[in-house]
């Protein structure tokens, strides 16, 4: 729900900060020959204008790209914690290796993210189940109990490093649809200045020509970026997992070579 509130009022942002761009910059009469006509363009700010209406909604999605890669960049920075993930994983291990459980627990605090979330909850149920004396402590039955606890942390936390990745490709299918339509409306503004009896209108021509390859050329880039990004964060986050199962993988080893 969170995340879905945070989608729709980042497209809202962003929708109002593109019309702004699209007719402040953009449509700048500076930016035209013929001034507030706006229909010769002198640089490429006025030849983007020319892209028409949509080329405000490009611009909408492409500055809620870069919103969520900035958004993804800290939260996965966050998620990996303070000191680098393998220096981390080395320092567990080791307290884990001399039994010095408190350490390792401590270590997760300080490290913090959800890399050490995922191990300190492997650490604390080990604990708690050792440090039972109600009944005796028995390392076969408990171990399966340690392994659950970190499967129910990895529930918790691999979503929050999913987070706005759908969002990322969605975008990114979205533009295309977005430069095809684009396109198809400049290309209909070029036959109809060509089906005019007498002479051919050339500025509606160029128009609706420069119309359909600057939607083209928009959607494709947003396009690209959304799917570089996405790939990219997926990685990342595969990358993490991977990580963090083999990490949590040789601590319930250890614990049980004990």
């Amino acid at each position: 729900m969170k995340q879905s509130i945070f989608i729709v009022s980042l497209f809202f942002v962003a929708f109002a900060i593109a019309l702004g761009i699209f007719l402040l910059v953009f449509g700048d009469p500076s930016n035209f020959k013929d001034g507030a006509g706006r229909e010769v363009p002198l640089n490429l700010l006025g030849t983007i204008y020319t892209g028409g209406p949509l080329v405000s909604l490009l611009v909408t999605l492409s500055i809620m790209d870069v919103a969520i890669i900035v958004e993804r960049v800290l939260s996965l920075k966050k998620a990996a914690g303070k000191k680098a993930v393998p220096k981390f994983f080395a320092q567990v291990l080791e307290d884990v290796k001399a039994g010095r459980i408190d350490e390792g627990l401590a270590a997760c605090d300080e490290q913090r993210g959800s890399v050490a979330n995922i191990l300190r909850a492997a650490l604390s149920r080990y604990k708690e189940l050792s440090g039972d004396t109600s009944k005796k402590f028995d390392a076969e039955k408990a171990l399966p109990e340690v392994q659950r606890s970190v499967e129910e942390a990895m529930m918790l936390e691999v979503p929050l490093l999913e987070k706005n990745l759908i969002a990322l490709s969605t975008i990114a299918s979205i533009a295309t649809m977005i430069g095809l339509l684009g396109t198809v409306i400049g290309m209909i503004r070029s036959f109809a200045a060509l089906a005019h009896a007498g002479s051919v209108d050339a500025t509606a021509l160029a128009t609706g020509i420069s119309e359909a390859l600057i939607n083209t050329a928009g959607g494709l880039i947003v396009a690209i970026i959304g799917i570089v990004s996405y790939n990219f964060f997926v990685n990342k986050v595969d990358n993490f997992t991977f990580q963090v199962d083999e990490a949590s993988y040789n601590v319930i080893q250890i614990l049980k070579s004990k």
